[in-house]
């Protein structure tokens, strides 16, 4: 861990994870499409040993963080891709075991070193002996240095405080990471819908430069209204919300629902008073994951910081506004919320104006991989901009993965784990492969004692705080490597029967999950790949020869799927058991896929083969041969509720559970549920391509 950005910058150098890139470079684009790249690329040095096993298959990704020190149309330096590997997340966290140009972090071992010192902290166990109490002594007592520590004077990062006239937020190498980002009119919107709004920009040269830039990497700090005159409020959070630009002193607060922030929110709205708010970017190396945490409400994540950081964060109080703020950190916007803002749910098609105090913001090329749809949010007029002499500006990317939020999300798998485990029990272990995109996928590992455990499981997990909104669960046996994500498809395919053992039910989802046919709301699934036991049989299916393993299916199957109309490719990889057949088609209107799923349906029934208890079926350009990229498409595109066909035989040894996982469009309503508006992927440009392969070489990446 390290005290601020820069000392992180620094040290990312020594350890040879870091590239600085000294010629010009667009903050429109090509930043993002350079960090996407190397983002993707190999990591300069190998992670913790913990990481390798836990990620077998991808912990060598991320190469190296990148400064830009010369972003067009700023003075300010930009760093990226930080928090980006294994390796610089562990450094990050100080959990690093030693290595090139590092010495080992005060916790080394990687995330399930911290995870270690968590579960013993949360173990009931009173001590037996004086020896075991003086033990506990010596565990607990660094606690009491971490809560917040604050100062009476300025901060580091209020060296200079700018104010009315001086603020010019398109001074800051604020980027655009996706072509479409802010361009609401572009995905079929009134273009007009902001107009006579006060304070955003607009023009066409404001459209070329400034439209649809977001700050990405930030800590967003807000207290609850019951709080406001508290001196050292309880309420005090801190989240990671996306922040759009919209004019020199004004952004968009983008926050879900069930965030922190938006309860905080409308607290204040209740009252109708506008929110104080402060947007750090930097400080200890610690504050980007502690800002993602997620812990319950109530418990600040500035507990989490001092914990991580080893002694408490320093605060100073705004020069603005009433909030506490990280006195470490490299730049702060503070401004207040407008209350008057309506809701979220709005479509300015249906003629409704878009009211006091809101915005229509988005759309925003999110973590997802695909663009989350515009809706109206709460303007921030910014009231200061605090900062270093010498600040630098950290931003992220959020696209197809692995990105840095990959990682972040995978440091909260392991270090929350023993947390986790002690409200489930039965949770051996447990893997968000990256597929899922974290909501989208949960594989568990159990060891099964007693029927339908596999399924308490997972009703256990979807009432089990932000794991909630878990849409698809997979759970097999103890003797399967849960981090290994061909291993769990082919256990499936062995046992998993795609009538008796998946269980689905209806309840909240993340806010955006598109293939959802409600915002917020849909239909979650699980597959257990357990093997089965007495008292197991469900929808008429027995388990008589729930022991013995499902044959492979045969690869006639795949000849069969390219066998019909619109079809463009299958795969049945051997890796996943010969279990889970993957097809892709040319979809040209509402219906097709289901229409393909049942003739291939019909078309099994005229045979013998042994069929794939699980069809996925895609659309467009996916990849059915990289079983990641279909089952990314799969989770992303499919309701369960809505988009799943089963397929009953006479004898259940052939049953199938297929899924119309491709883009949905009118037509595709089903069973009452209905499609909402579908967003396209994260494709880059052709021109910022073709840019930035002509100027790689400059570079020096």
């Amino acid at each position: 861990m390290f005290p601020n950005l820069g000392a992180f910058v620094s040290a990312l150098e020594n350890a040879d994870e870091l590239a600085r890139i000294s010629v010009p470079v667009s903050s429109i684009l090509e930043i993002t499409e350079i960090a996407d790249r190397v983002s993707k690329s190999p990591c300069s040095h190998l992670p913790s040993h913990s990481a390798r096993m836990n990620d077998p298959r991808f912990h060598g990704k991320g190469g190296r963080a990148l400064l830009f020190e010369n972003v067009e149309g700023s003075n300010m330096p930009l760093l990226i891709n930080a928090w980006g590997s294994y390796r610089r997340m562990e450094m990050a966290l100080g959990c690093n075991e030693a290595g090139p140009g590092a010495a080992a972090g005060h916790t080394p071992g990687g995330f399930d070193a911290i995870g270690k010192v968590v579960g013993d902290l949360v173990k009931p166990q009173p001590p037996r002996s004086f020896g075991e109490l003086v033990a506990k002594a010596k565990q607990f007592l660094p606690l009491l240095r971490i809560p917040p520590k604050r100062v009476t004077g300025r901060g580091a990062c209020q060296e200079v405080v700018l104010k009315g006239d001086e603020i010019d937020l398109t001074r800051l190498p604020i980027i655009r990471c996706w072509p479409q980002d802010g361009d609401f009119a572009a995905l079929g919107y009134p273009a007009e819908v902001n107009d006579g709004i006060a304070g955003l920009g607009r023009g066409a040269q404001w459209d070329a430069q400034s439209r649809g830039k977001y700050i990405t990497l930030a800590g967003i700090h807000t207290v609850h209204a019951d709080d406001e005159f508290a001196d050292k409020p309880a309420s005090h959070n801190i989240g990671m919300y996306r922040v759009q630009l919209l004019g020199k002193n004004r952004v968009a607060m983008h926050w879900h629902m069930h965030h922190d922030g938006a309860r905080h929110w409308r607290s204040w709205k209740k009252l109708g008073k506008k929110m104080p708010v402060a947007i750090a970017l930097g400080g200890q190396s610690i504050m980007p994951y502690a800002a993602t945490a997620p812990l319950p409400p109530g418990i600040s994540e500035l507990l989490l910081a001092g914990f991580l950081n080893k002694k408490g964060i320093k605060l100073c109080k705004g020069v603005s506004v009433p909030v506490w703020l990280p006195a470490d950190c490299e730049l702060v916007l503070e401004g207040y919320v407008s209350s008057e803002a309506g809701f979220i749910d709005y479509d300015p098609r249906s003629g409704e104006p878009i009211g006091p105090g809101g915005v229509f913001e988005g759309p925003f090329g999110d973590h997802t991989g695909f663009y989350s749809l515009p809706d109206r949010y709460p303007i921030v007029e910014i009231t200061a901009v605090t900062m270093r002499r010498s600040a630098i500006y950290p931003t992220t990317v959020v696209g197809l993965p692995p990105q840095e939020d990959y990682y972040l999300g995978k440091a909260t798998e392991r270090i929350f784990f023993p947390l986790l485990k002690t409200i489930i029990h039965d949770i051996e272990d447990y893997d968000l492969p990256m597929f899922g995109a974290f909501h989208n996928c949960a594989a568990l590992q159990i060891d099964k004692s007693y029927p339908m455990q596999g399924r308490r499981v997972m009703h256990s997990v979807w009432g089990a705080g932000q794991m909630a909104w878990t849409k698809t669960i997979l759970v097999v046996p103890k003797a399967v490597d849960v981090h290994d994500t061909p291993a769990v498809l082919a256990q499936l395919a062995r046992f998993c029967h795609p009538i008796r053992d998946v269980e689905t039910v209806v309840g909240p989802l993340d806010i955006l999950d598109h293939a959802a046919p409600h915002l917020g709301a849909g239909t979650k699934i699980g597959f257990d790949g357990t093997v089965k036991r007495e008292g197991e049989s469900v929808h008429g299916v027995p388990t008589s020869h729930a022991a013995t393993a499902r044959p492979p299916a045969s690869h006639a199957m795949v000849d069969i799927a390219k066998s019909i109309a619109g079809v463009t490719d299958a795969a049945l990889p051997e890796s996943c058991g010969g279990g889970w057949l993957f097809i892709r088609c040319d979809k040209q209107q509402g219906g097709g896929g289901r229409a393909i799923l049942e003739q291939f349906v019909r078309l099994c029934t005229e045979r013998s083969d042994p069929t794939p208890p699980f069809v996925v079926l895609v659309s467009g350009n996916v990849d059915v041969q990289n079983i990641d990229d279909a089952l990314f498409h799969w989770c992303a595109h499919t309701d369960a509720g809505r988009d799943a066909l089963r397929y009953r035989s006479a004898d259940h040894s052939r049953c199938m559970l297929l899924f119309d996982a491709t883009i949905k469009m009118p037509g595709d309503q089903r069973l009452g549920w209905p499609v909402r508006s579908w967003p396209p992927i994260l494709q880059m440009d052709a021109g910022t391509k073709q840019k930035v392969t002509a100027r790689w070489s400059q570079y020096g990446v």
